[in-house]
């Protein structure tokens, strides 16, 4: 059972299915577009990016993996918003960092699942990614491999809870020590009503939850 889970939501979506997602997504007010390979994609992410923009990198598996969350950080191009918040004093600052990561200029992570009739689902612990997902940041662009189009809300939901879930715990007990994760908040997007405010880059692969 578990071997066929991971086999369901672990394949990449065939290239007619991700059209047709794409084409759903637009009808929402969300641009999107599909790379074949991870170079193709992060050259366009980056054209969308000025220099010196404040950036903020949401925590993901997806980033990391593509090296995408290490160059935003760990040059001088942007204005690193994690950057900023690691240097504050969490105990004396925390109203402060909540409000920096909640509207940065640009956020870049990456979500859940998509539907093919243009829904983005956003699991989260915390909750901390969300306001700048929903409406807090100006630029939202969002990484995602094509392993997580799904047919529907209700496979979405399946593919959260299913796959999704125990995989973040396992990287959460090792990365932070603690007993799992959890999905405390999901935010669903049906449509966005400001025109280029997000955008999703679709890879041909199967990376990351």
């Amino acid at each position: 059972m578990i071997n066929k889970i991971k086999e369901k939501w672990s394949k990449p979506a065939d290239k007619i299915i991700v059209e047709r997602t794409i084409s759903a997504l637009k009808n929402s007010g969300i641009e999107s577009a599909y790379f074949e390979n991870a170079e193709s994609l992060k050259e366009h992410l980056f054209k969308l990016i000025p220099e010196n923009a404040e950036v903020m990198t949401m925590t993901s598996v997806t980033l990391d993996k593509l090296g995408i969350t290490r160059e935003i950080n760990e040059t001088k191009i942007y204005s690193s918003v994690r950057n900023k918040m690691t240097l504050m004093n969490r105990e004396e600052q925390h109203l402060e960092m909540q409000k920096l990561g909640t509207a940065p200029q640009y956020t870049v992570g990456s979500v859940h699942a998509v539907t093919e009739d243009g829904k983005v689902l956003i699991a989260s612990n915390t909750g901390s990614q969300l306001p700048a997902y929903a409406y807090g940041s100006s630029r939202v662009i969002l990484v995602v491999g094509t392993q997580k189009i799904v047919k529907d809300l209700n496979e979405g939901f399946k593919r959260i809870y299913k796959y999704t879930l125990p995989l973040e715990s396992e990287r959460a007990k090792k990365a932070y020590g603690v007993d799992g994760s959890f999905v405390s908040k999901l935010l669903i997007i049906n449509k966005e009503v400001t025109p280029g405010r997000i955008t999703i880059l679709f890879l041909n692969e199967n990376i990351g939850f």
